[in-house]
């Protein structure tokens, strides 16, 4: 019997417009290391998580100003995103946001992303939902099994291990479930607490710090592409792969990719004085500075105290609007260098003080297919930041 073919995986929450656009990152990255070893890259679509104001909030552009915005679904709390309505109204919202958008597969959010993942699927990657039932009622027995391990014991003394040795723990077993139940009807998804039984009908559904022995339970996964987060929690499943009887996949950090304005130049070693707007560093101004021309001088002691601290007081605001002025000289020569107002390429390369793969959607790199091929391109395994001009 052949073996089947190796997978290399990652993958999201799934969010409206493919938000935010390092879920993009993620799928080429996946796609990128499976062409160079032979594997399958497939994009795993966690759509059983219930975080609802995580998939609902987004950015997008009214009137050319970029804005924040949360879609509402009328749906009870606890529902996991694969089950969320998307309806013609929020298809309507979402084009009002982004531009025209292709219609959804099904009428769900599940469905909306994949229909916004069409250029991805074309060029290799494989969509993969652990709702389906033809993949997840096969596997309900397995999970009784490993509920029955007690795997919850193994995962706190990993969690007490890891925070000892100071390493970050982003999400805490011993607080968080292990399990919950998910309804495959309406998509309720409830903690359970260890001895409860499952509800009649309902599948086991495994916690944030479980979900990748599923994933490797569900596909033959040899590799992940994990966030820094993501790495931090895959360290609680350390203990548990032998325990369950499954080989441990390789992690891969995920890049960071920046989309760089056309006509500017940027380097990734410039990315942080760009984002503190510490236009000095890229190329101070050649000339005299406004404050080389300001001297100081002490109030006449013969002035009586008022006077004297007012003058003082108004020597600094002086000093002050003439650094304002030193920084728009350092501006104007890292414009200069940079090939345009650097100040401009700051709000785009970090909208709202944060990388733009962190807050913008991903839907405007999915409709630029050039855009998506470069990227692809410069995905080499190592280099951890890549910046692409925009095509």
């Amino acid at each position: 019997m052949t073996a089947p073919r190796p997978v290399i995986a990652t993958g999201q929450q799934i969010g409206a417009g493919w938000s935010p656009a390092l879920s993009v990152v993620k799928a080429l990255a996946a796609l990128a290391e499976a062409r160079r070893t032979g594997a399958e890259a497939v994009y795993w679509m966690a759509d059983e998580d219930h975080d609802r104001a995580e998939v609902a909030s987004v950015a997008g552009w009214t009137g050319g100003r970029l804005v924040r915005h949360r879609f509402r679904f009328d749906t009870r709390l606890g529902t996991a995103t694969g089950w969320l309505p998307w309806t013609p109204g929020h298809q309507a919202e979402a084009s009002a946001l982004w531009g025209p958008l292709p219609e959804p597969r099904e009428p769900t959010l599940r469905g909306h992303v994949l229909a916004l993942g069409r250029p991805l699927w074309e060029r290799g990657l494989r969509p993969f939902s652990p709702t389906d039932p033809a993949h997840r009622e096969s596997i309900q027995a397995e999970l009784e099994r490993w509920r029955g391990l007690d795997l919850e014991s193994p995962l706190a003394r990993q969690a007490e291990r890891l925070a000892a040795a100071g390493a970050p723990l982003p999400l805490d077993p011993r607080v968080q479930a292990a399990w919950f139940s998910l309804d495959p009807r309406a998509g309720r998804r409830q903690r359970l607490e260890r001895g409860e039984p499952l509800p009649q009908g309902h599948w086991l559904s495994p916690g944030a710090a479980l979900r990748p022995l599923m994933q490797s339970l569900l596909l033959p996964v040899s590799a992940v592409v994990l966030g820094p987060s993501e790495q931090a929690y895959w360290r609680l499943c350390e203990p548990l792969w032998d325990r369950v009887g499954l080989p441990a996949p390789g992690t891969l950090p995920r890049p960071s990719v920046f989309v760089v304005p056309p006509g500017f130049r940027v380097s990734a070693g410039q990315l942080d004085a760009l984002r503190l707007g510490d236009w000095d560093r890229f190329a101070p101004w050649p000339g005299a500075l406004p404050t080389a021309r300001f001297q100081a001088a002490d109030p006449d002691p013969s002035w009586p105290g008022p006077l004297r601290a007012r003058f003082q007081r108004e020597q600094a605001r002086s000093r002050e609007r003439l650094e304002k002025l030193d920084r728009r000289l350092h501006r104007e020569a890292a414009a200069t260098l940079l090939g345009g107002d650097p100040e401009h390429l700051r709000q785009a390369l970090f909208p709202f003080g944060v990388p733009q793969e962190r807050v913008m959607p991903g839907v405007p790199w999915l409709r630029n297919g050039a855009l998506l091929d470069a990227i692809l391109d410069r995905m080499d395994g190592a280099t951890p930041v890549i910046l692409v001009e925009e095509p």
